[in-house]
């Protein structure tokens, strides 16, 4: 009888220890997941339900209750809402109560300097005028400077120093002069054309304002136009005449919207002077 031969069978390692590993990895990992979670929650809302929690403890009020805690935070929304534009309309409104204040301060200054014309009868020499830029005097040149010349006249100094004293009571104004001749040429050693006779003009008759301690030079400028701001045509003696002066400019210092920027140039103000006149 032929005996059977039994192949070896290959053994094979007991792998039951991969169910409870497998199992033990996948409760770390929900472990790990969960700790996680756990530390990157919302602290905002973590306090707030503390808050909640708490006022519900000691008011009786329930959670789902509108608590006081919730109210007083829409309040104190509200509040640091409405903050900014109640800063914003007192700042609009302090800036309105100081126009107003400029408004009649310059008005005042404009009463006294008509005033002291009437008085000396100058009324052909010097006018003024108020716009919404500046305070505007304007001196006709036969009564500041002989022909042709930079030079103030002697009774003409009292003039200038008598503005002067009526422009100190306000002394928190820009002032800017300016000097202006007709279209006549002139060509002299001293004044090779206009320009040089009304910027001389103009600074002269600052210095004399400038004589007065009272005044905060860095508030002054002079400026010489020329011939080339005429108030008329230049076509007769009359209007060159008009055109022969000096303007002392007061400037406002809270002007309208537009203006606010005080990016008004020199000449933007002389223009508004020449077409309201």
């Amino acid at each position: 009888m032929s005996r059977k031969r039994h192949e070896p069978h290959e053994e094979h390692p007991d792998e039951s220890w991969l169910l409870p590993y497998s199992d033990l990895m996948t409760l770390l990992l929900a472990l790990f997941i969960v700790l996680y979670a756990a530390s990157a929650v919302n602290t905002s809302k973590f306090e707030e339900m503390s808050r909640a929690f708490k006022t519900a403890f000691s008011s009786g009020l329930g959670i789902l209750d509108n608590g006081s805690i919730t109210q007083d935070d829409k309040i104190k929304k509200q509040t640091a809402q409405e903050l900014p534009r109640n800063n914003e309309g007192k700042k609009d409104k302090t800036r309105e109560e100081l126009k107003q204040q400029e408004q009649q301060n310059l008005e005042q200054l404009q009463k006294e300097l008509n005033k002291y014309i009437q008085k000396n009868g100058l009324s052909s020499q010097l006018e003024t005028q108020l716009n919404q830029s500046q305070l505007l005097i304007t001196i006709r040149d036969n009564a500041l400077f002989p022909s042709g010349s930079a030079n103030i006249k002697a009774d003409s100094q009292k003039l200038a120093a008598a503005i002067g004293q009526m422009l100190q009571q306000y002394p928190d104004y820009e002032i800017l002069v300016t000097g202006h001749t007709d279209n006549q040429p002139i060509n002299t050693s001293e004044f090779p054309s206009n320009w040089e006779l009304s910027s001389k003009r103009a600074i002269n008759f600052m210095k004399i304002l400038l004589a007065n301690t009272a005044f905060d030079p860095s508030r002054f400028s002079a400026i010489g136009y020329g011939e080339f701001r005429p108030l008329e045509s230049n076509t007769s003696d009359a209007s060159r005449a008009k055109n022969r002066r000096v303007e002392v400019s007061i400037l406002r210092n809270y002007l309208e919207p537009k203006d606010s920027s005080k990016e008004i140039t020199l000449n933007a103000i002389a223009g508004e002077g020449k077409q309201t006149e």
